[in-house]
């Protein structure tokens, strides 16, 4: 892979494997730096990509790998997490925000209740904006796997939201 080749692999990917990290990480300092050494060690490693499949699949392994060994690292070092405080955007209205605010926390606090694979499969899918073939990929499972697993989820999250 020369100069040109990984330009334009990094400029095609860039946006799909960072939205990926975000949806692991939610944090967008812990997204850019997974994302960033995704593409370091895909470089480095591009000799190793058989093709067995596509690009997109390769490189998200890649950076789930990286952020679960970050995350390994981190909670040995770190006894504890800051949380940064948001200012809200007040132009659509408090009342609105305070709306969406507590639905999407209701949202996330079932979705963090999911067991695994279910959770992971189902930010793949809505937030990551995979498709059921590379969620499989990712997997190493069937395209067909993945759609169960999401479809699964959906079912338990909905499930968690009416409690």
């Amino acid at each position: 892979m020369d100069r040109e080749e990984i330009g334009k692999l990094y400029e095609a990917h860039y946006m799909r494997v960072f939205s990926y990290c975000m949806t692991l990480s939610g944090e967008r300092a812990l997204a850019e730096e997974v994302t960033q050494e995704t593409f370091f060690r895909a470089f480095r490693k591009r000799d190793e990509f058989r093709g067995d499949s596509d690009e997109i699949t390769w490189l998200c392994a890649i950076a789930k790998n990286i952020f679960y060994d970050e995350k390994r690292r981190s909670s040995k070092t770190d006894s504890f997490e800051e949380i940064p405080e948001e200012l809200p955007d007040t132009s659509d209205g408090v009342e609105q925000l305070a709306t969406d605010r507590d639905s999407s926390l209701r949202i996330h606090i079932a979705l963090h209740g999911l067991d695994e694979p279910f959770r992971e499969v189902f930010e793949l899918r809505v937030f990551g904006e995979l498709s059921f073939r590379e969620i499989g990929m990712i997997f190493s499972k069937t395209e067909n796997w993945a759609r169960v697993t999401y479809h699964r989820a959906r079912l338990k999250l909905q499930e968690r939201m009416e409690k």
